[in-house]
């Protein structure tokens, strides 16, 4: 759908994930131009503000509400109103809500304008030495072990860098997942408190991190991103993931095919896969 040129615009504003000085001159500008500011938590929202003398109305959007709160924001919007998306930190739609309300205004001709900023797992790879040309992005992984750990047998064979967003409660048994899991001596870096006075960056195999976070306890507070070294491509890794695919697979298919679909999907030979 063409862009109205009657409508006004929703900006997709990034702020800060810790060190306030990162809200950029022009995320500002806009945040005290627009007619109302989209939060995912108002109280939140209202003390950023507050540090830089914005005072601007504020309209909850989050998980619970966006389905039903994105029809009459779009109605604002089609009026000619400019309004602001923000999260409570860093980019919008990354883990966090808005994507209902970005889909609806692009629907109805609304132009959305991105203002860049901070995000924790971009800040996160830049600063971790893993490879960095070529990532996947999981955001956080599921709260459940058993749902937790079949995510990450499904991600056990990929090549590129992982990326993972971790809660404190979950750090510990999310690295002892992914060791059993992506094996002990995975090269891995746990960013911790990103911009923040306590931001810690460690690195070495999960292993190694495992057993550091469990000796200290200050690494086990905050806000945490995990990257993941991806899988060596090589034909051990191929395998690997092939027999997986084969193992789920053959649940629904014979052999026969279901080693064929593995093999063609992993790239590791079928001979290889069949029958184990």
């Amino acid at each position: 759908m063409a862009v109205s040129t009657q409508a006004g615009v929703l900006h997709v504003v990034a702020t800060p994930i810790g060190n306030l000085g990162d809200l950029s001159s022009r995320a500002l500008e806009v945040l005290r131009t627009v007619a109302a500011i989209c939060a995912e938590d108002t109280r939140h929202t209202r003390q950023l503000l507050a540090h830089f003398g914005v005072e601007r109305p504020l309209l909850p959007l989050h998980q619970h509400n966006e389905d039903a709160a994105a029809a009459p924001l779009v109605a604002r919007l089609l009026t000619g109103e400019n309004l602001a998306l923000v999260s409570d930190a860093g980019t919008p739609l990354v883990s966090d809500p808005g994507f209902c309300l970005v889909r609806a205004a692009r629907a109805a001709g609304v132009k959305v304008s991105p203002v860049p900023g901070a995000c924790a797992f971009v800040a996160a790879l830049s600063v971790a030495g893993l490879p960095s040309d070529r990532f996947v992005f999981e955001g956080f992984l599921p709260a459940k072990t058993g749902a937790r750990r079949e995510r990450l047998a499904a991600l056990a064979g990929e090549p590129r860098t992982l990326a993972f967003y971790e809660s404190a409660h979950r750090i510990e048994e999310t690295l002892a997942d992914m060791a059993a899991i992506f094996g002990a001596q995975r090269r891995a870096v746990i960013a911790r408190e990103l911009t923040k006075l306590f931001e810690t960056v460690l690195d070495g195999t999960l292993e190694d991190l495992q057993a550091r976070v469990a000796a200290d306890p200050n690494q086990r507070k905050g806000e945490f991103v995990v990257l993941v070294q991806g899988a060596a491509d090589d034909e051990a890794a191929r395998i690997a993931e092939g027999k997986r695919l084969y193992a789920k697979l053959a649940e629904h298919l014979p052999p026969s095919g279901a080693a064929k679909l593995a093999a063609e999907l992993s790239g590791a030979p079928r001979k290889a896969l069949y029958g184990s």
